[in-house]
């Protein structure tokens, strides 16, 4: 059902979009009303030909590589510059073009000087006024343009992990932009098609719709740099362009509301979570849970703790932070690691004992849940479960902590149709038995850093803990003076 429903959000964010350009854009779309009349020109696919191969353009392609793969498989045959009525593909995507801030990106970034309406209109309007080689040179702009917007609605134009070079490659998460143009220009309705290349995920439609009715209330001309709401919501659909992984079952953590979010096909669950401290920031990514662990960390040897662990600890207030140890009473009950609690250790050792977690945080819990990152980092249980309290959970060193570990493990179990492990599963973590439970199907986590989003309709903002939406809303923009710390 809620899949259903961001498609019909999706599909009515495009019909907006649609209204919204017929009426508002820059007043160079009245050239846009003419009838085609351009007849067929065999030599202008030789001209493309020889531009694209030779590379002779004098304007720099930011996807070169899948602008020659697009005309390939196009035959060199023009992709535009044909008999069109005002409705054809070449208008509709120069509208769209215009039209890029209801997406939350910058008009400058599509070749703007090159692809004019005038142009457009002397090409297909006035046969014999624009020599070959400009018609081929302009076909070849607007495909680059088009790639290149199709490229930043799917992932993101600033996007650490893709960037363009490696997408201009064909390495990507699935999505090529050449082939899909090239399905694309077959359909009557070109912006819809390529509108449709943005993420599902219903946190990214819920923030695309807003855009469209925030946009919607705007007039005159669509170059305008949109107000500090629109910048605010841009730069996290951006962030969600990243974390583009178009599963059905995924697990996403935003570190600025301090949650975490398990969508599964008919149901969604909710909890929290403790992230980095700003100087130990947790990183955004983008992977997939494996296997869950439980009992993870190492128990201490009595005498190593007694002679060696303690007398360290008591010496030294970062001792135990430091080593990643973790001091528990035989109930189970963590020790905070203050001078007076190990006072209390010392003059009765026995009854206490220390862990070593084998993760950034000092103490991983019961239970771990891994996936492959660069960064080592986790995803676990805590024994400080007081500390979900706190409203401001910015607390770790990097890993996060989850509320209610094990339920949540049992969740995807579940939806993993390996219900027959939970009981394994609950026995290691009673018992404190190490031992690894493995999904069938890894399934996705997207940590985001999101400072805005729609919940029921409502928008939202959270505290940019890390400080990060200065930059990012000035390098989406261009500009140097962000709108939306102010």
């Amino acid at each position: 059902m809620e899949t259903r429903v961001s498609q019909y959000l999706l599909s009515i964010g495009v019909v907006i979009l649609i209204a919204f350009n017929l009426q508002n854009c820059n007043a160079q779309t009245r050239f846009a009303q003419k009838t085609g009349t351009l007849a067929p020109d065999t030599g202008l696919s030789l001209e493309i030909n020889k531009q694209v191969q030779a590379g002779r353009l004098d304007v720099q392609l930011y996807y070169p590589k899948s602008v020659h793969r697009f005309y390939q498989q196009n035959g060199f045959k023009p992709a535009w510059i044909k008999p069109q009525s005002e409705t054809g593909p070449a208008w509709q995507t120069m509208l769209m073009l215009d039209c890029v801030l209801q997406f939350g990106l910058s008009h400058a970034d599509y070749h703007p000087q090159e692809l004019l309406y005038s142009r457009l209109h002397d090409i297909l309007d006035t046969p014999g006024k624009v020599k070959p080689d400009l018609q081929a040179r302009f076909d070849i702009i607007l495909t680059d343009a088009v790639i290149t917007l199709m490229n930043h609605l799917h992932y993101g134009k600033l996007n650490p992990e893709f960037l363009a070079g490696r997408i201009d490659k064909g390495v990507g998460n699935g999505f090529e932009a050449a082939s899909y143009l090239y399905r694309a220009l077959k359909e009557k309705d070109v912006m819809a098609a390529i509108a449709h290349v943005q993420p599902k995920a219903k946190e990214y439609t819920a923030l695309q719709y807003q855009m469209h009715l925030l946009e919607g209330l705007y007039q005159g001309d669509c170059y305008e740099i949109p107000e500090e709401k629109v910048r605010k919501i841009a730069i996290n659909m951006e962030r969600l362009r990243w974390a583009n992984t178009e599963d059905s079952v995924y697990v996403q953590i935003n570190i600025p509301s301090y949650s975490l979010k398990l969508s599964l096909p008919d149901s969604t669950y909710q909890f929290k979570v403790i992230v980095g401290k700003p100087e130990n920031p947790t990183p955004t990514l983008v992977s997939k849970i494996v296997y869950f662990t439980t009992a993870p960390e190492w128990k201490i040897p009595a005498k190593i703790f007694r002679q060696e662990v303690l007398p360290k600890a008591l010496a030294d207030n970062v001792y135990l932070e430091n080593s990643h140890f973790a001091i528990y009473d035989h109930q189970g009950n963590y020790v905070e690691p203050l001078k007076i609690n190990l006072a209390n250790v010392k003059r009765n050792p026995d009854l206490y004992y220390a862990r070593q977690s084998a993760g950034c945080d000092n103490a991983l819990g019961l239970l771990v849940f891994r996936f492959p990152n660069v960064y080592d980092i986790y995803l676990h249980d805590t024994p400080e479960q007081k500390l979900f309290r706190q409203k401001e959970r910015a607390l770790s060193h990097g890993c996060i902590r989850v509320e209610q570990a094990e339920k949540l493990a049992a969740l995807l179990l579940k939806n993993d149709g390996s219900a027959t492990k939970i009981a394994a599963l609950h026995n290691g973590v009673v018992k404190y038995l190490k031992q690894d439970i493995y999904l069938k199907k890894p399934v996705a986590i997207k940590i985001t850093y999101l400072t805005c989003e729609i919940k029921e309709g409502e928008y939202i903002t959270y505290n940019d803990i890390y400080n990060l939406d200065k930059s990012l809303e000035m390098a989406l923009y261009g500009v140097d003076q962000p709108l939306s710390m102010r």
